[in-house]
């Protein structure tokens, strides 16, 4: 097919993709003569998603010149642009403007500590000017807005949540996962760090509970995956080891490859998410808790709204050292009916934060100019 035109999103790395793939999908179903262009500028992010299924075209997006902002739009000629979270790129923002170009800043977040809200700001307000509208994800982002005249903002929540709950409708199963857990108890750890690992290792190892352990470490270097399983003394198998064994003899399962994690969340009677005991803090806690489990973390998840919701609510539980991660997961593993009630706080809670997607999709198709077609 030949694309005239394009409707183009930039996402500085991979949360932020995870935030603007409903509306990319949505746009691509609704608009199908345009060309989807997704660009972003982490080297990380691009490489893990650079083959994705819902952009025609995923590139990094050049410096912030003027030179590569004018170039960059007359060859990908977008109808609408959308920048996800907090991504502002002046000289782009600015030839977008020159241009009429329709460009909304999409689950947006704004706090009083931004660049924006100092007196030196003036500069990054100027790039905000430049925006036809603010979908951001909650009513101190609108307030921070209104105070620099912008009424062009609607709270129209996190796109996350429409993502995880999506996952709900696809099929999760894996016959090996499936052979490994052998209806036994399971534990899920993903996104580990070696923080994390140190107290879960000693829980594993010491642990007389009938429960397995599934551990997909953030880092899958050959060298720390070795390390890992040397220091477990339960029967341990790799993913990359799992050819004809007999899985359901393991007590562990180490994920040493990426891409999986989520479909293996969906076997988790209990989940530890990492990355809680380093900056800036726990990893996507959504995606289990879109599943209905309890989860644990470590004490550093602050800077993440939905881990400090989950924790008051007391569907997902902080732990800070190796005395409350055993003290927790005796507790979850032991009582049924305080795991299923934790699990039913959770997936409660991504089911009633889904919504973004089709706030942020009415508002532009209600105001959509006649020439996208």
């Amino acid at each position: 097919m030949a694309y005239d035109k394009s409707i183009w999103f930039h996402a500085a790395s991979l949360g932020e993709y995870e935030q603007g793939l409903p509306v990319m999908e949505k746009m691509k179903k609704k608009y199908p003569n345009h060309r989807i262009v997704l660009s972003f500028f982490s080297p990380s992010g691009y490489e893990i998603r650079k083959n994705n299924t819902v952009a025609d075209v995923t590139v990094y997006l050049p410096l912030d010149t003027k030179k590569n902002a004018k170039k960059f739009i007359e060859l990908v000629r977008p109808d609408m642009v959308f920048f996800i979270k907090y991504e502002y790129w002046p000289n782009y923002l600015k030839e977008l403007k020159e241009k009429q170009i329709r460009t909304f800043l999409i689950s947006g977040i704004f706090r009083e500590n931004q660049l924006f809200f100092k007196w030196y700001g003036g500069f990054y307000r100027k790039a905000l000017d430049t925006f036809d509208y603010f979908f951001v994800q909650n009513s101190t982002s609108k307030e921070l807005l209104l105070r620099l005249g912008k009424s062009n903002v609607l709270v129209s929540g996190d796109t996350r949540f429409d993502r995880v709950v999506s996952i709900l409708e696809k099929d999760n199963s894996l016959d090996y996962i499936s052979e490994f857990k052998n209806n036994i108890l399971t534990v899920v750890i993903g996104s580990s760090w070696p923080k994390d690992e140190s107290i879960l290792v000693d829980f594993i190892n010491t642990t007389k509970h009938k429960v397995k352990f599934i551990i997909a470490p953030h880092n899958i270097k050959a060298e720390q995956i070795q390390e890992l399983k040397n220091n477990i003394t339960k029967k341990v198998v790799l993913f990359s080891e799992r050819e004809n064994k007999n899985l359901d003899d393991y007590d562990v399962f180490i994920v040493d490859t990426i891409g999986i994690l989520t479909k293996i969340y969906s076997y988790a009677d209990i989940a530890y998410v990492g990355g809680g005991f380093g900056n800036p803090g726990v990893h996507n806690i959504l995606e289990p808790a879109t599943f209905g489990i309890p989860i644990v973390i470590g004490p550093n998840f602050s800077h993440f709204s939905e881990a400090t919701a989950l924790v008051n609510t007391e569907g997902c539980l902080s732990i800070s050292n190796s005395e409350e991660l055993t003290e927790t997961f005796v507790t979850l593993i032991q009582n049924e009916d305080i795991r299923h009630e934790k699990g039913h706080i959770c997936g409660t809670f991504v089911q009633m934060n889904k919504g973004a997607t089709e706030k942020i999709l009415s508002y532009i198709l209600t105001e959509n100019p006649k020439n996208i077609q």
